[in-house]
């Protein structure tokens, strides 16, 4: 009897624990759906019909889409052999130069921004020399594209770093006593076999770049046309006109869906070796 009775405690200990995990996992969900599931029920074929070709939209579109390839470009070109130098070399300072590429996921983006405009404002740092030069930076397409840099490089710089780190050092071992240059290793072994994950990495970091809002408001501003991207677009328009706001808002969530299922698929094909 006591055995059947410790049996039955132990089932129903278990159905409870299921419950209460189940109950969680329903209330993360909900929290982070319904909001979208409110902005989803607010839109009408009509109203995106409407918008969508509205200049101010695709102006804000294409700004985005532009300055955020040029950032995710750039952070790949830059950020792969420094991830690489950094993860293969051991060299003094090394954990304060973790350091500061985590910064950015925790400085607050508007800090960010109030930075990069006291460096290369026009009274900053370096901006004062480059004034004097002719070289205005902040307030520019140029600034946008500095400021989703900084706020997205971490996204990539993180993960190749530690792509290369779990990378077996054998591979370029080898290649090097069938005497492969150091070039030729990286080019033809390291990036073919972390490929999908560096793919992942820039995927996020352009995802990263494109909802980028705090920094680009204070160091690029909001000029239509020229610093005005999706979410300050989306800033602009609900202090004139909600729907213009709502529109751009769900072609952002759809964009998103897509960078977030190429990830996903990028992450489960990964076929690379540890």
């Amino acid at each position: 009897m006591n055995v059947m009775a410790d049996e039955k405690r132990q089932k129903f200990r278990a159905r409870a624990a299921k419950g209460i995990a189940a109950t969680l996992v329903l209330i993360v969900c909900l929290y982070l759906t319904l909001p979208l599931v409110a902005l989803v029920l607010r839109v009408t074929p009509e109203l995106l019909m409407t918008y969508l070709p509205n200049e101010t939209v695709q102006k804000a579109l294409w700004l985005s889409l532009l300055t955020s390839g040029i950032a995710t470009v750039t952070v790949i070109a830059i950020g792969t052999p420094a991830a690489y130098f950094h993860s293969r070399t051991a060299y003094p300072g090394k954990t304060l130069v973790d350091t500061f590429i985590d910064l950015p996921l925790v400085l607050p983006p508007a800090v960010a921004g109030f930075s990069l405009l006291l460096l290369f404002g026009r009274t900053g740092l370096l901006g004062t020399y480059l004034h004097i030069i002719g070289i205005d930076v902040a307030f520019t397409t140029l600034a946008v594209v500095m400021a989703q840099i900084f706020v997205s490089s971490p996204f990539y710089l993180r993960q190749a770093k530690a792509l290369f780190e779990q990378l077996d050092p054998a591979y370029e071992e080898t290649a090097r006593t069938l005497g492969s240059s150091s070039f030729r290793t990286f080019i033809s072994i390291i990036l073919p076999l972390t490929a999908s994950g560096l793919i992942s990495g820039a995927i996020m970091t352009f995802a990263r770049a494109l909802g980028e809002f705090g920094a680009t408001i204070m160091f690029a501003g909001n000029l239509p046309g020229v610093t005005q991207t999706m979410p300050l677009a989306i800033y602009a328009a609900m202090q004139g006109n909600f729907d213009v706001a709502i529109a751009i808002s769900v072609l952002l969530v759809a964009i998103s869906l897509a960078i977030m299922l190429a990830v996903r698929l990028l992450t489960r094909n990964r076929k690379y070796d540890v």
